[in-house]
């Protein structure tokens, strides 16, 4: 055994997860040269787990197996034991649960994973208990699975690396492989089948998509309803939309003190959550919320976007800007512990018995409770007006004990033990929340902006090199680690691009540009006709793999595609679009066969069928009367782009874009008569030039009812029982 893997190494790792098996009995090794090159030498099996900080199984497994000497002892002699951190190594992650998912039908962390000593899967799964549970379906136990795979390693061999070449010909098949015939990617119709697919699924009694639990919030789907409404005027998509809005803002999912999204919801009814909080999903999440405030003009689905970006600032913020990964499920050991209530902890903090009753009336604490050890996870349980009814109170009063209730709460649980939090800042997901803060900039105010442009600023200087051209990764207490990989650019770029549109600042448009440029290089393969999730010059693994469903983030490939289609015209020399179409119809089959699957691309595809749609806006800044028209009009799609007053003004744009003239999307599209000027266009043709964006939007009137006013949406009052503003 080398000097390298006869101890573990962990210890030397920068990464929560990591950092937390450090102590553990078992030799576990990073991902790297060292250990992969050990167990070529020794002819040694790999057992590969992978997880993160906050995952709940994870650290189940750990205290049964990881931590047991008899464990550990199987693992050290007979394996090469990894331990990756999938927010670290996506890659890996997304090929090895590839193969979890072929051939068990599911998926999840821990992920285990044993390996030739190429890498190549010969069994997998996700959890497994240290010895049997006939109790869970005749699970085998951990133990057993090790000593039994020792043991073939030397007795069965041939069965062993028969099957792992089969399991590793059918990843390349999924993951790498493009069709030898590409076809032409669906046109517009293709919004219709997302959102007829969603309909068919959709859990029309409880919200949300499914007829059973869990329950996962599925933005996609959402933004997806929301377009098709508009496009198609139909009313089904809308209400199938507002109804798993409710269900997610009121349900336990939602943290009603503190603001932000759990995971997801357990059950169906959305009433208790996996109470870990990750970073992409209060990005994502927002976005849906604000688009169906725009939409519908509901307040309430403002006030939980301006909650849950509250509650990132608050708490998942690296001082100089930058946001972190996650907060774990546990506190003090305990799933859940820090945000559940009983209705002695409600009384003995708010100290006033009224408050209390509607308090715990509206949110359902009762003394049976909904979770564990008779704790309630809050969940709205009865309508506000019902409660100030039972009470003796007007509808005003109710709702002024419960903001006054969920303050003094919310400093009260600031005493108890807080769930730990992964502080790696992760590039990718840096770029989702930097355009979900972009786009609430436009509807809750310039500090979102700022908030986007300090976060932007701290990847920029710690993760971006200027000089190579090169995102890395991750960046932990001053340790920079990996290449970034496809998702890294393409929802940075995507968040730079938002960024701009919400500030009217160049650089961060220039930035976007750049980094797409990047993309294109390290990721396009135009023989294959597709974009890949690793840079061609990236490590050698089992296959090479592409991203192209939507999961718990958005599939990188839909988003960059989308992308590339919104720059294309800001840098005509980039032939942007046409490395999106040549993607697009190199999936054509995919995204028609399963379009639920593939959101984000069929999205893509809508957008280039359709053409896509800008708002130019040329003055100095873009003006107040224009933000508060925009903020609350929803035009799903469209390009916002401000540029200066006159073309002669553009010199030192052009010269940050590194363009000898302005590009098409601004090319003639000067401000008029001394006031700021609005041209709406689609497909390169543009509406007159307009000094009201209500004006301007006009002309997108004949198109199926993209010009949408909240005024245009019918309400049931019945549908705003969550609402306690």
């Amino acid at each position: 055994m080398s000097d390298a893997t006869g101890r573990n190494r962990l210890g030397d790792e920068q990464s929560p997860y990591l950092r937390q098996h450090a102590d553990n009995p078992v030799n576990w090794q990073p991902w790297d040269e060292a250990a992969l090159e050990t167990a070529r030498e020794e002819d040694k099996p790999i057992f590969l787990s992978v997880g993160y900080s906050a995952c709940h199984w994870c650290h189940v497994m750990a205290d049964e197996s990881f931590e047991d000497e008899a464990v550990a002892r199987v693992l050290n002699e007979s394996f090469v034991p990894i331990k990756v951190d999938r927010e670290e190594r996506p890659d890996l992650d997304r090929i090895y649960q590839t193969i979890c998912q072929l051939v068990s039908g599911g998926g999840g962390w821990p992920l285990s994973v044993w390996l030739t000593p190429e890498g190549k899967p010969f069994y997998v799964g996700t959890y497994f208990p240290k010895e049997e549970r006939r109790d869970r379906g005749n699970v085998p136990g951990f133990l057993d699975l090790c000593e039994s795979f020792a043991n073939a390693w030397e007795t069965d061999r041939e069965e062993i690396e028969n099957r792992a070449q089969q399991w590793t010909d059918a990843l390349k098949d999924q993951l790498e492989e493009t069709p030898d015939e590409v076809g032409e990617a669906p046109g517009t119709e293709v919004l219709g089948e997302v959102a007829k697919a969603a309909l068919r699924g959709a859990d029309r009694e409880y919200g949300g998509f499914g007829s059973g639990g869990p329950k996962f919030p599925q933005p996609g789907r959402v933004e997806a309803l929301l377009r098709s409404y508009v496009h198609s005027d139909e009313e089904e998509p809308l209400d199938v939309a507002m109804e798993t809005l409710d269900a997610m803002a009121g349900g336990g999912m939602y943290d009603h003190v503190g603001g932000g999204f759990h995971r997801y919801a357990t059950d169906r009814q959305w009433t208790v959550p996996h109470f870990e909080k990750m970073l992409y999903d209060n990005a994502e999440i927002p976005r849906v919320y604000l688009a169906a405030h725009r939409l519908t003009g509901r307040e309430d689905y403002a006030d939980i976007a301006r909650e849950t970006f509250d509650f990132v600032s608050r708490e998942l913020r690296h001082p100089d800007g930058g946001f972190y990964s996650t907060l774990d499920a546990q506190s003090g050991g305990e799933e859940g512990t820090f945000y559940v209530w009983t209705p002695e902890q409600v009384r003995d903090a708010l100290d006033d018995e009224a408050r209390a009753d509607v308090f715990c009336d509206y949110y359902g604490v009762t003394a049976g409770g909904n979770f564990e050890n008779g704790t309630t996870v809050l969940t709205v349980s009865t309508p506000i007006d019902q409660v100030a009814e039972e009470h003796g109170l007007t509808t005003d009063e109710a709702v002024d004990h419960l903001d006054a209730a969920r303050e003094t709460l919310f400093e009260a649980r600031e005493s108890r033990t807080r769930p730990p939090r992964d502080e790696k800042v992760l590039a990718g997901w840096n770029g989702l929340m930097i355009s979900s803060l972009a786009q609430g900039s436009l509807v809750l105010g310039d500090e979102y902006a700022e908030r986007a442009a300090d976060a932007l600023g701290f990847v920029r200087e710690h993760l971006w090199d200027s000089d190579t051209g090169r995102l890395s990764r991750r960046f932990k207490d001053g340790d920079v680690k990996g290449d970034g990989y496809l998702e890294d650019y393409a929802f940075l770029a995507r968040g730079a691009f938002d960024l701009y549109q919400a500030t009217g600042d160049v650089d961060h448009l220039a930035f976007a540009v750049d980094l797409s440029r990047t993309l294109v290089d390290l990721f396009y393969e135009e023989s294959a006709g597709t974009l890949y999730f690793t840079p061609a010059d990236g490590e050698a693994l089992v296959t090479r793999p592409q991203e192209l469903q939507d999961q718990s983030t958005p599939s990188s490939v839909g988003v960059a595609a989308s992308l590339l289609l919104d720059l294309d015209s800001f840098a005509p020399d980039a032939d942007f679009a046409a490395v999106a179409g040549s993607v697009l119809d190199t999936h054509a089959d995919r995204i028609r066969g399963r379009p639920l699957e593939h959101v984000s691309l069929a999205l893509a595809s809508e957008k280039r069928a359709r053409g896509g749609s800008e708002i130019v806006v040329a003055a100095d800044s873009l003006p107040e009367s224009f933000r508060q028209t925009l903020a609350a009009r929803y035009v799903p799609g469209s390009v916002l782009s401000v540029r200066p007053p006159t073309d002669d003004d553009l010199s030192p744009w052009l010269d940050a874009l590194g363009l000898a003239e302005a590009p098409p999307v601004w090319k003639g599209r000067e401000m008029r008569d001394g006031d700021p000027t609005v041209y709406a266009c689609e497909g390169r043709a543009c509406s007159p030039p307009a000094h009201s964006v209500d004006e301007a939007l006009s002309w997108f009137g004949g198109d199926g009812g993209l010009d949408v006013e909240p005024s245009d949406v019918d309400l049931d009052e019945s549908e705003l029982n969550f609402d306690d503003e």
